[in-house]
């Protein structure tokens, strides 16, 4: 008895570091995932820097010139409503330096902010061959535009905020004032941090389809609970609108809530379809019995 349980014991043991060497290869292969998408950020944050003065003066600085694209549709718009004050000429306020290596400190951040964003489709390539091998047939199947989709609304939510979300907010802070004596002079970090916070999070809130899919696929959403519930995602969205932008100003809120609002209605479409999806499974799988 004494030498069974002794072997059971063993055979248990074993099954048991078994066990841990699978949950540690698993962190291996993890981590070796990560470490290529951290090399591809690197190496786009590495080029960015390389042409950091073109990037510098036509992208990041583009929303304080007043001939960017945005004030220019502004002003074509304005000229066909017959609302010239519509036009904006000129961008008040200076972008200051007040520290010894803030210029370098800057060139290394901005950088590094450009190597994520334009990294960001390799990484979840990478997350998704770290995933894939643990799904289903089926699943693989559903979920194989996953980087696709969530890319495109990555760098769609980049530029909504880019070219929609930055100049507005950036043109009424510029222009605020609560007194003549005050003069706006906006340090190099607060600049850097407010444009690459405005579009990061643009892209990070428009990725909400991606997020109602996964949440349908485990059935805690469903088209009909997301459409009773409406009244209230508008309430969410528009307090959303009110974070994401800084600026108190209504028709800026308005125009960023509009694809919010958008975006709601696309995922409600999104759950509707994986709840049709499941629908079709269990009749499949009845009528096979």
């Amino acid at each position: 008895m004494s030498d069974n349980r002794l072997l059971n014991a063993i055979k248990g043991k074993g099954k048991s570091l078994e066990g841990e060497m699978s949950f540690f290869d698993h962190l291996e292969v993890l981590r070796w995932h990560l470490i290529r998408a951290a090399i591809a950020i690197i190496v786009f944050a590495g080029l960015a820097f390389y042409y950091f003065d073109t990037i510098w003066d036509t992208v990041i600085m583009g929303p304080m010139h007043a001939d960017f694209f945005t004030y220019q549709m502004l002003c074509k718009i304005g000229k066909i409503w017959g609302h010239s004050d519509m036009c904006i000429t000129e961008i008040k306020g200076k972008i200051i330096n007040t520290e010894m290596a803030g210029q370098f400190t800057l060139q290394i951040n901005s950088s590094l902010l450009i190597g994520i964003m334009a990294g960001f489709p390799y990484l979840l390539f990478e997350i998704w061959k770290f995933i894939k091998p643990a799904l289903l047939d089926k699943e693989r199947k559903s979920a194989s535009g996953f980087v696709f989709y969530a890319s495109l609304l990555f760098f769609l939510g980049i530029m909504f905020g880019y070219f929609v979300v930055t100049p507005l907010s950036i043109h009424f802070l510029t222009n605020y004032t609560v007194s003549a004596d005050i003069q706006n002079n906006f340090t190099i970090d607060s600049y850097l941090s407010s444009v690459a916070t405005l579009t990061l999070i643009t892209g990070i809130v428009f990725q909400l389809p991606i997020l109602v899919f996964i949440l349908a696929n485990i059935g805690i959403l469903t088209p009909k609970f997301m459409s009773e519930k409406r009244r209230y995602a508008i309430i969410i969205i528009l307090i959303v609108a009110m974070l994401v932008t800084p600026t108190p100003d209504l028709l800026t809120m308005i125009v960023i809530s509009i694809p919010l609002f958008g975006l709601y209605e696309v995922s409600i479409i999104v759950a509707g379809r994986v709840e049709k999806r499941k629908l079709k499974k269990e009749q499949e799988f009845y009528s096979n019995k």
